[in-house]
């Protein structure tokens, strides 16, 4: 994904408990798959289809047996992987699991996105969103993926330095500016070398990906039930290439384009969120013009807040694109706006707390910046020196509605410029032998992942579906509306797709 600090993940609302989207679509209600027919799953007991992948040595990992502990009403374990796949024999490290419902029905194993956002707790939160139908048929797994949340999280920097990062000028314009950009996103790198160095090679897609299919057959399933949004697409989508035999159901909201690298893919999203904003200023005439204003006056001098610390630009910047993730937003990004304008920053400084975990001035409730520059600097190619992304910065904002957001865009890629480690894999378009379904969705305004990555996931993955979505906001399912919802779920209980399908808001 792009490498904005703030806009990496699923985006409000189910159980006000994570990013996620509300918005609401009232086409037709889709019946021509609405087979109940939960025998075409297999039981959770089932032999594997792919025992211990392909080598013997990581045959204690896929048959090892888990201890089960209750949390609050739902069953919690850990699963033991490799921190290297290709030194299966040397160190390992943990997985937290959670699964909520019965553990003899299939895993439907979910994952919101990020890179670096936790599973466990985003399962719990998701789980009474699934219909009826849904929970009799599974019952809902989700993890952290290494180096997140409870397992083995990766450090790269303290609250403090944390802090320090996100209050950065994140569009700079002189060269003392861009000095002390560059030397602070060189420190990210830095951290995650003298904290976690060794993690922080190991904590890639693929590295995740080979977790899964380890977590897959240890929770008892022949095959892998996915619901990945945002990031979870990427790894929905590798998963397909390693393990093509090992697909049962897979369902891809928000997709990723795996042929794009670091910079094409912030590019796509500087464009999506500029036409995000042109929709809000539909909502709130005027508003890009007042926006703009703002923002300069935050690069020469903070605004007071309730809190220690004033409001900076960067902040605004956070909390603007945040509120694209969903119009259920925009009314309070209105209100903290007209605040704004008249001189107190506190409620703009609340959304950006809200967008980045952070719940005190140097205090965070989770490593999720951390791990997020983590995987996808190491998952991704180095990011261009200071002048390159000086350039993409002024071109990108050239002719477009609030120029700053472009601007951001393109500094946010600095961490990755001296990172000390990367993937030998290059992007490239998704190759599968998969015969099994697959459902990839787009929303039509998705500022974070544009609908033309999932027209190009689409390409890519043959036997797959493409499910379009006609409105603002990141991603489409589980938001209340039924065609999208009802076409999912007939795919989740049956297996069966409907062909391509459009929903409109």
């Amino acid at each position: 994904m792009g490498l904005h600090r703030a806009i990496i993940r699923r985006s409000a609302g189910i159980a006000g408990a994570i990013m996620m989207t509300t918005a609401m679509i009232t086409t037709a209600m889709m019946t021509s798959a609405m087979m109940t027919s939960a025998s075409l799953l297999p039981a959770a007991s089932a032999q594997p289809a792919n025992p211990s992948g392909s080598s013997p040595e990581l045959a204690e990992f896929y048959e090892q047996a888990l201890e089960w502990q209750p949390c609050q009403l739902d069953s919690c374990t850990r699963v033991e992987v490799p921190l290297d796949y290709s030194n299966p024999t040397g160190k390992t490290i943990s997985l937290a699991v959670r699964v909520i419902g019965s553990r003899e029905l299939p895993s439907l194993i979910v994952n919101p996105g990020g890179p670096g956002s936790g599973g466990i707790n985003f399962a719990r939160d998701i789980a009474s969103a699934f219909s009826p139908k849904i929970r009799r048929t599974f019952s809902i797994v989700g993890f952290d993926p290494r180096g997140t949340g409870e397992s083995w999280p990766i450090t790269c920097l303290t609250g403090k330095q944390t802090s320090r990062w996100l209050r950065t000028d994140s569009t700079p314009d002189t060269p003392r500016e861009i000095k002390t950009f560059m030397s602070r996103a060189a420190k990210v790198g830095r951290g995650c070398a003298d904290f976690s160095r060794e993690l922080a090679a190991h904590v890639g897609t693929s590295d995740t990906v080979r977790d899964l299919d380890v977590l897959r057959e240890v929770l008892g399933n022949s095959t892998l039930n996915w619901l990945g949004f945002s990031y979870g697409t990427s790894i929905g989508a590798r998963y397909a290439e390693l393990f093509p035999h090992n697909i049962g159901r897979m369902v891809l909201d928000g997709a990723v384009n795996p042929a794009l690298n670091s910079m094409e893919l912030s590019k796509d999203q500087a464009r999506g969120f500029q036409t995000a904003m042109l929709r809000y200023e539909t909502q709130f005439p005027g508003s890009i013009k007042r926006i703009n204003s703002l923002l300069v006056k935050l690069d020469e001098r903070p605004l007071p807040t309730s809190t220690q610390q004033p409001l900076v630009q960067s902040e605004a910047l956070t909390a603007i694109l945040h509120s694209m993730y969903s119009p259920t937003l925009w009314p309070e990004l209105d209100g903290a706006l007209a605040s704004a304008y008249r001189g107190n920053g506190s409620r703009l400084q609340g959304i950006a707390y809200s967008a980045n975990n952070q719940i005190g001035p140097e205090k965070f409730a989770s490593n999720f910046l951390s791990a997020f520059y983590a995987i996808n600097c190491l998952d991704y190619p180095t990011t261009p020196k200071a002048d390159g992304l000086a350039r993409k910065a002024q071109t990108w904002s050239g002719d477009v509605p609030v120029p700053e957001i472009s601007r951001t865009l393109s500094w946010g890629n600095a961490p990755c410029t001296t990172w000390f480690d990367h993937v030998d894999r290059l992007p490239q378009p998704a190759r599968s032998t998969t015969e099994s379904p697959i459902v990839v969705i787009g929303t039509r305004f998705d500022p974070a992942t544009p609908l033309s990555w999932a027209r190009a996931l689409n390409s890519q993955l043959p036997t797959s579906d493409l499910l379009i979505y006609i409105a603002d906001g990141h991603t489409a399912y589980l938001n209340g509306n039924p065609c999208i919802d009802q076409y999912v779920d007939a795919y989740l209980v049956t297996g069966q797709t409907s062909g391509h399908k459009t929903c409109r808001d």
